[in-house]
């Protein structure tokens, strides 16, 4: 099995060695998205509200470049500075995934977040043949 790298400037980068996502075969496995605003760098302002839709549209963009869709997701984890901001977090995370087929996820509290974010979220999906 080949696998791919896959960038796009339409999300974060970031400043650490990895790849935004390595597709491989019919799978795409997307590395943890910060709330990084991609045309300035920087964490977006609107506290975990606004930080969890920037991830998931950088994560969107991320699935696009791989030719899937936020549809085709499979595994959501979420690492989050504080479990109080969950119900916060998943009004967000409701309106991309809704509610009637979700993608299976773990969600958990983690100390250290990069650059002082409220939350991380990673993605695995599978991409249409």
């Amino acid at each position: 099995m080949e696998k791919t790298v896959i960038h796009t400037d339409k999300a974060a980068s970031g400043k650490v060695p990895l790849s935004q996502a390595i597709r491989a075969g019919e799978w795409l496995f997307c590395s943890g998205q910060l709330p990084i605003d991609p045309e300035t760098g920087q964490i977006v302002p609107g506290g975990v509200s606004g930080q969890t839709r920037r991830i998931i549209e950088n994560l969107k963009a991320v699935c696009e470049e791989a030719g899937t869709s936020l549809a085709n997701a499979v595994k959501v984890t979420i690492f989050m500075a504080d479990l109080d901001d969950l119900k916060e977090m998943n009004d967000v995370f409701e309106e991309y995934f809704g509610t009637a087929d979700p993608p299976a996820r773990t969600t958990f509290q983690a100390g250290g977040i990069i650059a002082g974010a409220r939350l991380e979220i990673e993605l695995t999906a599978f991409i249409p043949q």
